[in-house]
């Protein structure tokens, strides 16, 4: 994790402004963190130092059982907040959350804010509305899972999923998190690679046909 110099750190509040979400000015306190690709946001079983709110990027949230597998609950996608269920309870453990992309957050610490956010009226509506859409995307997630073929899905999946054009996700964590057997899955990669959807590669797969995917996923949207 990097923390951007002042020059970088006032740019981004300004093309992201924060305060709409509080009734104090949050900027003095701000900092603001980049994660490289591949870098943990929170580290699993850890207790957050910081409540993020994402600007730019995306990352995946996972969870690894007591038998070692490991389980992709979702993608985060910008703007978003992190860390807000660990400052509800300063007793909660973080899931594991990765960047897939390179993400910058504005960070607020939790330690020496806890006590003011959690009696922000304004903040705390923010709050409530961001946790019912998180609600809202579980609850279509499983809809969409019983009721759209998988080539959908899996389309709109990659999208989501993909950097910079080149998609590398586990198989048996998206057979899972997708809801299908992994025969299934591999056939309709095979049948995405044999359109001219996708180009198999030894890390993953680039996307050659980028207008197809959109227009496979739009039916789920």
């Amino acid at each position: 994790m990097k923390v951007l110099t002042n020059i970088l750190r006032n740019s981004y509040i300004e093309q992201y402004p924060i305060n709409q979400f509080f009734s104090f000015d949050i900027i003095t306190y701000l900092t603001v963190h980049q994660f490289e690709k591949g870098e943990f946001i929170f580290k699993e079983r850890s207790h957050p130092e910081y409540l993020y709110y994402m600007v730019e990027g995306k990352a995946k949230l996972y969870v690894t059982h007591k038998n070692g597998k490991v389980s992709l609950i979702d993608f985060i996608t910008s703007p978003c907040f992190m860390g807000e269920m660990e400052l509800l309870d300063s007793v909660r453990v973080s899931k594991g959350i990765q960047a897939v992309t390179k993400t910058i957050c504005l960070a607020i610490p939790i330690l020496q804010f806890r006590k003011r956010l959690l009696t922000d009226v304004i903040f705390l509506r923010e709050l409530c509305m961001l946790l019912s859409d998180k609600e809202m995307k579980v609850t279509a997630k499983y809809t969409q899972n019983q009721v759209y073929p998988l080539e959908n899905r899996l389309a709109a999946f990659i999208l989501l999923s993909s950097d910079q054009g080149f998609y590398k996700e586990k198989h048996t964590e998206i057979c899972e998190f997708l809801g299908v057997s992994y025969r299934h899955l591999l056939y309709t990669f095979a049948a995405f690679c044999e359109a001219g959807i996708l180009v198999k590669h030894n890390r993953g797969y680039l996307i050659q046909n980028k207008d197809k995917l959109l227009t496979l996923s739009e039916e789920i949207l």
